[in-house]
């Protein structure tokens, strides 16, 4: 794929870095996450239109910690500090940074100097913004303009007039720096001079040229899950390369209500594309059979799930040259993944995992570059269903991993329809987008007595789990209305007779995991 000039933002360690990443994206400009440890050659053999460095957990003033290579500064790239890179920014300049005690975290006051330079002129003189340091930058470097401080960092933020290099020590990249995207923005365009050239449409159309010419005749597999981003991935290869690409779709029988109708029906009368459906669920409920441990029932499904597909593969390679796999493979993949250096490994389960050494593809990532977001606006423009486009994140393993206990039709049944029930009361308030994921967990192995009908029920509790995140490394429980929560438990109680008790999971991650298995 042909990428604009990227905006490299260089990861020391930050709990941000990806929104950083994200948030300049936002701004129409292309960014890349690379670690503190490249070369700064490394860094301008990519040529950057601007590099950002981001915050960390270290204290610049420690022997060891990360510091910046003044090559970079040399180089005459337009550079934003925030946070640590402030910090860091600030020592490889000739600046100061000290350990003074006078920490902040949290909402801060920052105070606006009369010079305020680029990023800061004409917002208020008094704004809110996120701090989280303990170290601060107490003289600038030489030649640089001090343009805010707060209460306990007398210098907040520093410009250099003569060049395009600035510094904030607060996180723009927060909602909860109000100004914050307008001073990133600022840095972009007024101070690096990027173009806003990242849009949906140049994406698809660079890409749909990029996998045609790659390709050229061959024939291409895609496992399709029914998620966003395999569905997604599909959808531009067989934008560029048409019939040469069938899909897989193997039902495992562990999937939601409705969800295997949706990729053989609605998927297909979206995009046109060839699919292949194995009915599967027989050898996968006969696999699970007897086993109760997460972690093994994640192997079962995933051994299962190569053997399936194997097969599906062999079969249409015999009757045609296929030589390639699409894998929806997304930027924070690659990145967590060690920045995507060398061949990338096929996530197990949702995406071929661990496929056979005689079985070899060339693989097709036409996500790699993408966030989430970004795959989801591209799923709409390519005119794939709004149900799959914004359906929350599912495990490969479907809902194996959410009873607690061996699997089995019936279990499956009970939970099926309790799952059902939660989505569709999420969806009637109209709440599906504020929530990252909403899983609805049975405790199979636990019955609780109830009364029901003036009779007294032994019936097993399910576990609402609606979370919030923005990219599941942290997740947040969902204070969603009680009035919904109760209905959902209500339905619940009446329209499953095997469940008689709803529960309510408010435990955020950490140290709770999304998932309960």
């Amino acid at each position: 794929m042909t990428t604009p000039r990227p905006v490299l933002v260089v990861d020391f360690g930050a709990q941000y870095a990806q929104l950083i990443a994200r948030r300049v994206r936002e701004a129409r400009v292309y960014s890349e996450i690379v670690p503190h440890t490249m070369p700064v050659e490394q860094m301008l053999a990519r040529d950057p239109v601007a590099v950002i460095l981001s915050g960390g957990p270290a204290s610049v003033y420690e022997p060891g910690a990360p510091s910046v290579d003044p090559a970079l500064f040399a180089a005459g790239v337009p550079v934003l500090g925030i946070c640590y890179g402030f910090q860091a920014m600030a020592v490889a300049l000739g600046g100061v940074a000290e350990h003074t005690g006078q920490r902040e975290f949290g909402g801060t006051t920052l105070t606006v100097a009369a010079q305020a330079g680029r990023l800061l002129a004409g917002l208020p003189a008094e704004q809110d913004v996120w701090m989280s340091h303990g170290d601060c930058v107490t003289a600038a470097p030489p030649g640089f303009v001090v343009t805010a401080r707060s209460p306990r960092a007398p210098v907040a933020a520093f410009e250099d007039p003569a060049g395009a290099r600035a510094g904030v020590q607060f996180h723009p990249e927060v909602a909860h720096t109000p100004h914050g995207q307008q001073i990133l923005t600022r840095f972009l365009y007024e101070v690096a001079g990027a173009e806003q050239n990242w849009t949906t449409g140049s994406v698809i159309a660079d890409q749909v040229a990029a996998i045609a010419d790659r390709v050229g005749e061959k024939q291409v597999i895609c496992g399709l899950s029914g998620g966003v981003d395999s569905a997604v991935a599909a959808a531009l290869v067989h934008r560029a390369v048409g019939d040469q690409l069938t899909c897989v779709f193997v039902d495992h029988g562990l999937l939601r209500a409705g969800e295997a109708e949706q990729v053989e029906k609605d998927y297909v009368a979206a995009t046109g594309v060839k699919l292949v459906v194995v009915d599967a669920a027989d050898q996968f409920l006969g696999a699970l059979a007897g086993v109760t441990d997460p972690e093994q029932k994640r192997k079962v499904v995933g051994r299962e799930f190569i053997r399936v597909f194997e097969r599906a593969a062999r079969d249409l390679a015999a009757a045609g040259d296929v030589e390639f796999l699409v894998q929806g493979t997304l930027y924070p993949d690659v990145v967590e993944s060690g920045g995507g250096t060398g061949t990338a490994n096929i996530k197990s389960h949702h995406n071929v995992g661990g496929l056979p050494e005689d079985l070899r593809f060339q693989l097709v990532e036409p996500l790699r570059t993408l966030f989430k977001d970004e795959v989801r606006a591209i799923g709409q423009q390519l005119g794939l269903p709004e149900a799959m486009v914004w359906r929350h994140p599912f495990p490969g393993p479907g809902l194996a991993i959410r009873i607690i206990g061996e699997v089995t039709r019936d279990r499956l049944a009970v939970l099926r329809a309790a799952d059902q029930i939660a989505r569709d009361e999420l969806t009637s308030a109209g709440l599906d987008r504020d929530v990252w994921q909403f899983p609805v967990v049975l405790l199979a192995d636990v019955r609780s007595v109830g009364v029901q009908g003036d009779g007294r029920t032994y019936g097993h509790p399910v576990v609402l789990r609606p979370v919030a995140s923005a990219d599941a490394m942290t997740a947040d429980w969902s204070r969603l209305p009680y009035d919904l929560i109760g209905r959902i438990s209500t339905r619940i109680t009446n329209e499953v007779p095997e469940v008689n008790r709803v529960v309510l999971d408010v435990t955020s991650k950490p140290p709770g995991t999304i998932e309960w298995e």
